[in-house]
């Protein structure tokens, strides 16, 4: 039932007591507006992370070579390790069954590249008609390299957005254009989007071309693959981890290297590397929970203070109001409703204007790793009526405290 008067004792008690009320609230509105302010971020780390990931396939393993720091077989330390066709053809065939797509990559270096009178200054790759799955290349014009390009050693080309704009602002299309790599022309037949802007100043042409044409031989720089998706998570780390190793220890015995030596063969699973930023993801945001909550403790500590100092300065009001019959249970209800008025407001107060601020400045944050902070409007509602629920628990033990008032010894309180 609706007690006009009880409302209205609790406002003239705020009237009388505005700083110390506002302050009060002031803490608590502070701490809901951190804890969300400090979520929101961790939120916004992770979805920095995962974009970051999303820039190639989740699944995706790379491969490179660098120099032996072992001795093995009677081998010695300091060998250059060169990958080649044949890694990648036996790899296929070992691991067919884990592989969903794969392409070896050739970096084609040492050449001159033209658009007419114009030099470009773009780095040209060879790569295989599956490349364009495990960099996850969105097309936005035209076509990525096909099998019957790699087959036919085509003279074709694939550049990036950027490389579009940059060079080719004064055509309609770039598709159907011709460059000239060290006076060879080559035909534009798609443009490719990247998630980075740097990864779209490339130019990639077929594997095959790059080798024959430009004397690379059997030579490649990158074998990469992708693995079948899965759905659980811990699971797809698993079959990451399994993959790479048995990937390494084939390299490892294909090119005489030593189990031990990490330096010679390097093989890098976006999967594995995921899991670890997103275990320190999650160790950031506990650790954004427990200041929140620290901070919101703090708040609810000082109504408990408050509700005691208001017991304090009512004690004879108290015993007056017993004397005339009020019930233990009524006094403790009257402190009660001050505790969690005072929580209430000022903990929406907090919600609001943080919700507020990050919606608005959200999405303009533009940090590298942290992309449109935000919270679950849910989380953040519940954990309001946590903190009402904390303040009725804070105000409960200095009302009990004024029920438990004896009359004589409320009216001669001074």
């Amino acid at each position: 039932m609706f007690d006009i008067e009880r409302w209205q004792e609790i406002f003239d008690t705020i009237r009388k007591n505005k700083l110390r009320t506002f302050l009060t609230g002031l803490s608590v509105a502070s701490g809901i507006f951190i804890l969300v302010i400090l979520l929101g971020f961790g939120q916004g780390l992770q979805n920095g992370i995962e974009q970051e990931f999303a820039q190639d396939a989740t699944t995706s393993v790379w491969v490179s070579s660098g120099v032996t720091t072992k001795e093995f077989k009677g081998l010695n330390p300091g060998r250059r390790i060169q990958l080649r066709n044949e890694n990648h053809e036996v790899s296929s065939e070992l691991f067919e069954d884990e592989i969903e797509y794969q392409s070896p990559r050739s970096f084609v270096r040492g050449v001159a590249v033209n658009y007419k009178e114009e030099a470009l200054i773009y780095s040209i790759q060879g790569v295989s008609y599956q490349f364009q799955q495990i960099e996850n290349m969105t097309m936005s014009q035209g076509r990525f390299i096909n099998y019957l390009d790699e087959k036919s050693t085509a003279k074709v080309a694939v550049i990036g957005n950027k490389i579009a704009r940059d060079v080719f602002k004064d055509v309609e299309t770039p598709v159907g254009e011709f460059i000239d790599i060290s006076g060879i022309p080559f035909k534009i037949i798609g443009l490719f989007g990247e998630y980075e802007e740097r990864e779209e100043e490339r130019i990639y042409i077929p594997l095959t071309t790059a080798q024959k044409v430009f004397n690379g031989g059997d030579r490649v720089n990158n074998l990469t693959y992708t693995l079948p998706p899965v759905e659980n998570f811990d699971e797809a780390v698993t079959q990451a981890i399994s993959f790479k190793d048995d990937l390494r220890s084939y390299l490892q015995q294909a090119h005489t290297v030593a189990p031990e030596d990490d330096s010679a063969i390097f093989v890098w699973s976006a999967m594995e590397e995921a899991k670890r930023y997103y275990s320190l993801t999650g160790n950031i945001k506990f650790f954004f929970w427990f200041v929140g909550v620290c901070t919101i403790v703090a708040g609810v500590v000082g109504v408990s203070n408050i509700m005691l100092i208001v017991v304090r300065e009512r004690t004879r009001e108290i015993g007056i109001r017993k004397a005339l019959g009020a019930k233990p249970w009524s006094v403790v209800g009257m402190i009660l409703q001050e505790s969690i008025f005072i929580t209430a407001i000022a903990g929406f107060t907090g919600l609001i204007f943080s919700m507020a601020l990050l919606e608005i400045v959200g999405p303009n944050i533009e940090v590298d790793y942290i992309v449109n902070p935000s919270v679950n409007f849910n989380v953040a509602f519940s954990t309001v009526l946590f903190l009402i629920f904390a303040g009725a628990v804070a105000g409960f033990f200095p009302a009990w405290r004024a029920a438990r008032i004896k009359v004589i010894e409320a009216l001669r309180d001074e």
